[in-house]
């Protein structure tokens, strides 16, 4: 059986693409590999009657990349691109008391991501790692994905990993995808998704808009450097940089507002009408997002690292670079600050009176954030604090990478009430997945994990959810039709 295999790169040095494209016909079937140059890449494998029409397809998909700018080269004689690790110092806290911390999970590396919901806690660490635990303490479970974490970020139901691998992985089912693949120039710092739109904020102050299709919509450069702060909703995209926060229009037609903050911005939080950001001279503050005018400013001792609110802004919590926790009152008077007994805290986010952190030593922290605990712990009465430690048979999942290592299930074994969705070609040489099922839109598009789409293959997913701009967006597993 003849095997020819097709291996092309777009590389614009210093900025731009930095990808490879690699197309291997052998006999009827076509295989396409696809990514960062340095990354194994993505796959997707098609099958056709003939080799000559398996040969016709793959000419058709090279002389696609050619035109927009691919060449052919040797695998291997680009590397990958550089990725910055955030490095952060932290010195020990000046307040005499220690916050009354309740339980302590030590994840084994340095840690940026943290998101807390109703039922669990997730946060992700430098080697790739992400835990789910109890509001308890409890370790239920852990993904391991193939890069750093750089953030953990919610968009209603789903929950979504950024990595130094340039990929958003899905973690909303027990296998996890990567749903997007962000381009190679773009070097993450942050990043937010609303509605499955991804929004990511990068190391020379650039933001870059990626619609459901993982296909980039549009991108912005900031007046400011490192930008570490991306939060969006209906209204905007309010963008911290090294000059202050910038919002932009979500279509990206336009800036509505700049407005320079007292000291570069290092994190940022958001409520309903405003947005909060921590800065590098020592304190946090409050934007309008209607106009971008300063509400308020909470003022800490030392370079504001993370930050976050109770529900409406009642009360603002922040970490700084000195080990130390802050609460003030919504008009910025500071109700008190503890230390966090644990280095600073780089994430953080409240939930039922307690302030969940995550901290310079790998640490995800609870802390109880009630009036009580608060005022025993500044007389010097704190609880001792639970060592939580992860089960030796701990559930752990890895990202599925092809179609081949999906579950899969026979038409007639298919879930009641699963819904039945199919990987086409639009015509234009891109996949795209519809619905089968009645009682859908049968024309539009359902966000669907790229390297596991196989043009012809049917998948059957536990349920669908209408988003808006008029597409789908899948919940629970997803199990390939046989």
């Amino acid at each position: 059986m003849s095997r020819a295999t097709t291996y092309l790169e777009l590389s614009q040095e210093g900025a731009g693409a930095h990808k490879f494209y690699e197309v291997t016909v052998e006999g009827t079937v076509v295989s396409v590999r696809y990514g960062r140059i340095g990354a194994d890449g993505q796959s997707q494998v098609s099958s056709f009657p003939t080799e000559e029409k398996a040969r016709a397809a793959a000419a058709k998909k090279v002389g696609e990349k050619v035109r927009k700018g691919y060449a052919p080269a040797v695998q291997g004689q680009r590397a990958a691109r550089p990725v910055t690790r955030r490095q952060v110092t932290s010195a020990p806290s000046t307040s005499r008391s220690v916050a009354p911390v309740l339980w302590r999970f030590r994840t084994g590396s340095s840690a940026f991501g943290i998101h807390i919901d109703e039922d669990r806690c997730w946060v992700g660490n430098q080697a790739g790692d992400v835990y789910t635990l109890s509001h308890g303490g409890e370790v239920l479970a852990r993904y391991a994905l193939p890069d750093g974490v750089k953030c953990l970020v919610a968009d209603d139901f789903w929950i979504y990993a950024g990595c130094d691998d340039g990929k958003v992985y899905d973690l909303s089912s027990k296998l996890p995808f990567a749903a997007y693949d962000i381009a190679a120039d773009v070097d993450i710092f942050w990043l937010d998704i609303r509605e499955g739109v991804l929004n990511v904020s990068d190391r020379d102050g650039g933001l870059t808009v990626i619609d459901h299709e993982d296909e980039h919509q549009w991108s912005r450069r900031s007046a400011g450097g490192s930008a570490w702060m991306v939060r969006a909703d209906e209204r905007a995209v309010y963008h911290g940089h090294g000059k202050g926060v910038t919002a932009y229009e979500p279509g990206g037609s336009g800036e509505l507002w700049h407005t320079p903050t007292t000291g570069g911005v290092l994190f940022g939080w958001q409520e309903d009408a405003s947005v909060y950001a921590g800065t590098s001279r020592h304190v946090v503050q409050r934007l309008a997002k209607a106009t971008g005018a300063v509400e308020a400013t909470y003022r800490c001792d030392t370079a504001v690292y993370s930050c976050a609110t109770a529900p409406g802004g009642r009360y603002v919590f922040a970490g700084d670079s000195s080990s130390s926790v802050y609460c003030f009152d919504a008009d910025g008077t500071r109700l008190w600050k503890l230390g966090t007994g644990g280095g600073s805290a780089l994430s953080m986010q409240y939930l039922d009176e307690k302030l969940y952190m995550v901290t310079t030593d790998g640490s995800l922290v609870c802390v109880d954030a009630s009036t009580s605990a608060v005022t025993a712990a500044q007389q010097g009465t704190v609880p001792v604090a639970m060592d939580v430690k992860s089960a030796a048979a701990l559930p752990t999942y890895t990202p599925a990478t092809s179609v081949r290592t999906v579950a899969t299930v026979s038409s007639a074994a298919a879930p009641a009430g699963g819904v039945v969705v199919q990987c086409v070609d639009d015509g234009g040489g891109r996949l795209r997945v519809h619905v089968v099922s009645d009682g859908f839109e049968p024309t539009w598009n359902v966000q669907f994990p790229r390297g596991i789409r196989e043009v012809g293959t049917r998948y059957v997913v536990e349920s669908l959810h209408p988003a808006q701009g008029g597409f789908y967006r899948v919940r629970g597993e997803i199990r390939r039709l046989v």
